[in-house]
């Protein structure tokens, strides 16, 4: 039961841990990728600006790596988009070993719990005391041996229960970071171009002119 108790008090230490996180990623995320969004589509430096000062959440940091950057043509933009968004989506990760630990481990620390206690219990017993008052005790013995199955069995389906939540809030997140930078990319693809023909426009002046 001591190793089950640790093991049970670092789950549930994990799980409100990450509960917290997941609230205060979660309000406010779509209000601050809209705002940059929308930023964006007028001006680049207000985009940056406001991306940089959404620097505590992930979804400010996610956007903020490729608009900072000095060289920003768009294969570049795609690859920094893509590398924070594993970065972000790995620091998400936190706190999934020491879940996915309980849920293997707690069975299998209550079942040998049961086994050792139904050894210590079944030891005491002699062929001539079956049916007596003698084996009183034994029964008792087997019934507290059962509690630690009992225990191990319960820790490992609350640390599974909220196991799949985060993964599934984690999935969540990978949407969200791929439809906002998808639109990210998008805008600013569509203005990288536009810049490309507005320089490149002078230059056919020049050359036109030149040859006549």
């Amino acid at each position: 039961m001591w190793p089950l108790l640790v093991m049970s008090i670092l789950a549930v230490s994990t799980i409100f841990e990450r509960l917290w996180f997941w609230s205060s990623i979660l309000k406010g995320e779509n209000k601050t990728a809209e705002q940059i969004l929308e930023a964006a589509r007028r001006d680049w430096d207000e985009a940056t600006l406001l991306a940089h000062q959404a620097n505590d959440q992930p979804i400010g940091r996610f956007l903020y790596t490729p608009l900072k950057l000095a060289n920003k043509e768009p294969s570049i933009f795609r690859l920094a988009l893509e590398a924070s968004a594993d970065e972000e989506l790995n620091a998400m990760r936190r706190g999934e070993k020491i879940l996915e630990a309980t849920i293997a481990l707690a069975p299998l620390l209550g079942l040998l719990g049961t086994v050792l206690g139904l050894i210590s219990s079944l030891s005491s017993i002699r062929l001539g005391d079956i049916g007596t008052a003698a084996t009183a005790g034994v029964t008792l013995g087997i019934s507290e041996a059962l509690i630690s199955t009992a225990s191990g069995l319960v820790v490992a389906i609350v640390a599974l229960a909220f196991y799949r939540l985060f993964q599934a809030l984690l999935l969540q997140q990978a949407r969200v970071f791929r439809r906002t930078g998808n639109e990210l990319e998008l805008t600013y693809r569509q203005a990288w171009l536009q810049a490309r023909k507005g320089q490149e426009q002078p230059r056919r002046l020049e050359s036109s002119d030149s040859s006549t």
